[in-house]
C-alpha cells in the first residue's frame, strides 16, 4: 500500500540557527504521537547535517530542495547527491516549479538529477504542475503527461516504485489560491492512469501523490478525504511548527 506522506519546503527560508530551533521543535511535537503519515523536512542545504543531528530521523524524515545534475567535479557553488546524502538526508526535491522558472531546468536536467539521487539512496520528490495561462486554455493534463514522460518514464518499475510524486499547480504556490478538492483530485486520478498505462496497475496504486499549492490546516482534511491524494508538499505553513503539525494531523 502507498503510503501517506505530508513534506515541508522550507525553500529559501530561515538562518541555520532559526531552522534548528523550527526542526526542534517539529520534532518535539511528534513525540508520543504517532502519525498516519510519513513526516518530512526539506531544509536548504546549509541546515541538513545540523538538523539532521537534533532530529529523530525514525520520527521524521529530512530532505534537501533540490541537488545537482553533476555527481562530482569542478561546478563551482553546486550541491551533489552523494553530498546530500552524506548529511543523513534521505529526500530530496526535484523539479520544483521554482527551479523550472528561475534557473532553466529542463527534463533532461531533471533526468540526471532523478538518476543521481536514486543512485545515492535518496528518495525524489518529483515536481510536476501547469502555469495559470495552461489550466485556463485546457492543456494542463497535457503539460503534466509531458513533464512525466520526459523526465521518468524512461526508468524501470523498480526505479519508479522509489519515487513520490507532487502535483502543484504552478498558479496556487504562494498565492493563496488553492486548487479545489475536485480539481486536486482530477489531477491526481489522472497522475495514477498514466502510471498504470505506463507501469501497471499495482505500481500506479503504489505511487504517493502529493499536493501542494497553498495547503494549510484549514484546507488540508477535504484535500486529503480524495482517494487519490495523498498527502502534501508543503510551503509556507512548514514553516510554523503548529501549522505544519495541523496539515499533518489532517489525516
Amino acid at each position: 500500500m502507498r503510503k501517506n506522506v505530508v513534506a515541508g519546503n522550507w525553500k529559501m527560508n530561515t538562518t541555520l540557527q532559526e531552522g534548528v530551533a523550527l526542526a526542534k521543535e517539529v520534532n518535539e511535537a511528534l513525540c508520543g504521537v504517532t502519525p498516519k503519515c510519513d513526516v518530512v523536512i526539506c531544509t536548504p542545504f546549509t541546515h541538513l547535517a545540523s538538523v539532521n543531528a537534533v532530529i529523530d530521523t525514525n520520527k521524521l524524515g529530512l530532505g534537501a530542495e533540490n541537488c545537482a545534475d553533476h555527481k562530482s567535479g569542478a561546478y563551482t557553488g553546486e550541491v551533489s547527491a552523494p553530498m546530500v546524502a552524506s548529511t543523513g538526508a534521505t529526500y530530496v526535491i526535484l523539479g520544483h516549479s521554482e527551479r523550472r522558472q528561475y534557473y532553466g531546468e529542463t527534463s533532461e536536467i531533471l533526468k540526471e538529477k532523478v538518476a543521481l539521487a536514486l543512485e545515492n539512496n535518496l528518495t525524489p520528490i518529483f515536481c510536476i504542475g501547469e502555469v495559470l495561462a495552461e489550466r485556463e486554455d485546457g492543456s494542463y493534463n497535457e503539460v503534466v503527461k509531458k513533464q512525466i514522460e520526459e523526465a521518468l518514464f524512461h526508468l524501470s518499475a523498480e526505479e519508479f516504485g522509489k519515487i513520490i510524486l507532487a502535483y502543484e499547480p504552478v498558479w496556487a504556490i504562494g498565492t493563496g489560491k488553492t486548487a479545489t478538492p475536485e480539481q486536486a483530485e482530477d489531477m491526481h486520478a489522472h497522475i495514477r492512469n498514466l502510471i498504470a498505462e505506463r507501469y501497471g496497475k499495482e505500481v500506479a496504486d503504489n505511487t504517493s501523490i502529493l499536493y501542494g499549492g497553498s495547503c494549510k490546516p484549514s484546507n488540508a482534511k477535504e484535500l486529503f478525504a480524495k482517494p487519490d491524494i495523498d498527502g502534501g508538499l508543503i510551503g509556507g505553513a512548514a514553516l510554523d511548527a503548529a501549522s505544519f503539525m495541523g496539515i499533518v494531523t489532517a489525516f
